[in-house]
């Protein structure tokens, strides 16, 4: 009996002690376009360690088997789709590769990364608590429009765009009521699925401790390329030269607001990734446009609770290079086909074979063994795409997760 007794305090003090041990999942969500999807093919990341710097970072992303690493503690709920959301699909498991952009199907894996890879590897090597990254991301989608905050208020067509859809015969009503039911759908989306998913947190993550619970610690939004280059929406300012981006500015504290209202996480840590397409010498207007992207982080109500990254540094200066002499090219190509006085088929007595030599010797002439061999190792996307390389996607997830982790700091601290 005493044996028997022995035993049953042993297993209830077991117990207790699993218990009192038992971590709180902690919750990252990770949102944005088609950057936040990742468009780096898993082929470049033998890239990543031709650079002494970043050789310790390729072996914090692979296994000791030399295969993508497996995290530890760490699982992953992606929704991405397309067609505008209605081929809407969730991939889940632990986090590893193949989490980028998908094709077709968004519940296979893609064979690509983004930012989420580097960004759960860091917080599984620096928290002791499970961690769950819930990623929802589409390719082409605006702040101004799909991912329209409700605070926002409706999209407002100003004179001049009422005045140019008159002008192409449109209806101004139906045009309306169009971007009215575009407007905030990705945004929908995006909370919609964070609850669905945390209403039963174990589906995705099996270790999951109802007893302990989970708390939402940090938003990552990476997106931009449809803002940037909307000049409908961002019409040129006082300056006569760039666009006035500070209605992009307005949107985002408003985004930042409605995400912590609707997810009841009023100091929830917010990340913005500010876009870095063309790297740190970029055009005035990409400048003026990182800047509006960046001011919410200045302003005094999300002063230590947000951050904005920027991740122009970690464009790839040396792929981009040789992706303007691939474009120079391309353009030789479609002139070789046309009767242009620029062509040097002009007068178009070059046939087929003729065309695809003369282009076989100008690609050999602008591009050397050395750049070709570069390309096939570091690049697989195009430039909007910071080229999808994956040096560049795992260094920015690094970075976005060293900032969530200084403002998760800095509020343990308080």
């Amino acid at each position: 009996m005493k044996t028997l007794l022995h035993l049953v305090v042993s297993l209830v003090l077991l117990q207790l002690s699993a218990t009192a041990q038992s971590k709180k999942l902690k919750v990252f969500i990770l949102a944005g376009q088609s950057n936040m999807e990742g468009h780096a093919r898993v082929e470049t990341f033998d890239y990543i360690g031709d650079d002494p710097a970043t050789a310790p970072l390729l072996e914090q992303m692979r296994g000791p088997d030399g295969k993508a690493a497996v995290a530890d503690d760490v699982w992953i709920s992606y929704l991405t789709g397309h067609h505008e959301g209605k081929a809407n699909g969730e991939g889940t498991g632990k986090l590893t590769t193949g989490y980028g952009a998908r094709g077709s199907n968004p519940t296979k894996d893609g064979g690509k990364i983004g930012p989420e890879f580097t960004f759960g590897l860091t917080m599984d090597t620096t928290l002791e608590e499970p961690v769950l990254i819930i990623k929802t991301a589409w390719g082409g989608r605006s702040l101004n429009t799909q991912f329209r905050p409700p605070s926002a208020g409706p999209y407002e067509f100003s004179e001049a765009q009422i005045a140019k859809m008159l002008k192409q015969g449109k209806d101004i009503e139906a045009e309306k009521a169009k971007k009215a039911e575009e407007s905030g759908r990705f945004y929908n989306y995006m909370v919609d699925h964070v609850k669905s998913v945390l209403a039963d947190p174990e589906r995705v993550c099996p270790d999951y401790d109802p007893a302990a619970g989970y708390e939402i610690v940090g938003f990552v939004w990476f997106q931009g390329f449809n803002d940037l280059v909307d000049g409908n929406t961002y019409p040129t300012g006082a300056d006569g030269k760039t666009r006035d981006y500070s209605n992009y500015s307005k949107w985002m504290a408003d985004f930042i607001r409605d995400v912590r209202k609707d997810l009841k996480a009023p100091r929830l840590p917010f990340v913005i990734g500010v876009l870095g397409v063309g790297g740190v010498n970029a055009n005035e207007g990409t400048i003026a446009f990182r800047k509006a992207m960046a001011a919410p982080a200045s302003m005094p109500e999300f002063k230590g609770n947000v951050m904005a990254v920027e991740t122009a540094p970690f464009w790839p200066d040396e792929l981009a290079a040789i992706d303007m002499k691939r474009a120079k090219v391309k353009q030789m190509g479609h002139l070789l086909k046309v009767k242009n006085k620029n062509s040097p088929n002009k007068d178009g007595t070059m046939d087929k074979a003729a065309q695809e030599e003369y282009l076989k010797q100008f690609e050999a002439e602008l591009i050397s063994p050395e750049e070709a061999t570069m390309w096939a190792r570091g690049a697989s996307n195009a430039g909007y795409h910071y080229m999808g390389c994956a040096k560049t996607f795992a260094l920015m997830g690094k970075a976005f997760a060293e900032a969530n982790l200084q403002m998760l700091g800095a509020q343990s601290r308080e």
